[in-house]
């Protein structure tokens, strides 16, 4: 892993279907906490958050590209780790997969492929009525925020205060359902390479995920023979469930790749 002790490097965030940057919530703090010396970029996927007047792209690949544009700034200066949640996960695969030398390493967490997992286990059964009323009943940013927390919180499921926030942002930067459904397409018909991405990766999952399958990162972890570290009680969203955890294993993830300074 290119990282040298003590030396700060740039990480870029990726959510998952339709998030936004604000729904890292008190993360972005926890993490500049135990690396203070780094830089967090929490970047919007286009079509969703700031970026939601931009227009989703249909493919994993074009997510990329728009992605890749927007941050070349940050990508010239030294390679960046890439910290991704769900479908943040497969742009992060197709990022280091065909620009390698721009990626220092990537920590995917609850992610999913389609070519090693079944769309059903991709995507909860219990999510495919939220997303029907989404794209084709009158939108209620009340109800639709509630079932997305319910289904991706085990911890938090019905947190009132936590609701209102995501209602705010929902009201504030309004999807697009074309764009809801471009990148639930993209999603759905990503296909990873057999071999993986040729940078650092570390997996971590939530066992009691109740979108995707807590056995499609077993299924990434198992083809390409990477280690898997679960949390037991926390759901879709790691770092909402156990964001503490999650700075600590990426910091020991680190570390244990640090070159030595004894002797």
């Amino acid at each position: 892993m290119p990282r040298e002790q003590g030396c700060a490097t740039s990480w870029i965030c990726l959510r998952g279907l339709m998030r936004e940057q604000r729904h890292w919530g008190a993360f972005p703090a926890l993490f500049r906490q135990q690396f203070p010396q780094d830089t967090l970029i929490l970047a919007d996927l286009p079509g969703f958050g700031t970026e939601y007047a931009s227009g989703s792209p249909a493919t994993i690949k074009g997510i990329t590209e728009r992605l890749r544009r927007r941050w070349q700034s940050s990508l010239l200066q030294q390679p960046v780790y890439l910290l991704t949640l769900s479908l943040g996960g497969m742009v992060a695969i197709d990022w280091a997969s065909r620009y390698p030398q721009q990626i220092a390493g990537i920590v995917l967490m609850n992610s999913s492929l389609s070519n090693f997992s079944p769309f059903y286990r991709r995507l909860s059964p219990a999510a495919y009525l939220p997303l029907l009323k989404l794209l084709l009943w009158p939108r209620d940013p009340w109800h639709q925020e509630a079932a997305i927390l319910s289904l991706t919180s085990h911890l938090h499921p019905d947190d009132p205060e936590l609701l209102a926030h995501w209602v705010h942002y929902a009201r504030q930067y309004p999807a697009r359902r074309l764009d809801i459904l471009r990148q639930l397409l993209a999603a759905l018909s990503y296909r990873a390479p057999k071999l993986p991405p040729p940078v650092p990766i570390m997996m971590l999952g939530g066992l009691q995920d109740r979108l995707v399958s807590p056995s499609c990162s077993e299924s990434i972890a198992t083809h390409w023979l990477l280690p898997l570290h679960c949390h037991a009680l926390a759901g879709h969203d790691l770092t909402l469930d156990a964001g503490d955890w999650v700075c600590e294993q990426i910091a020991a993830w680190l570390n244990e790749a640090l070159p030595s300074t004894a002797g």
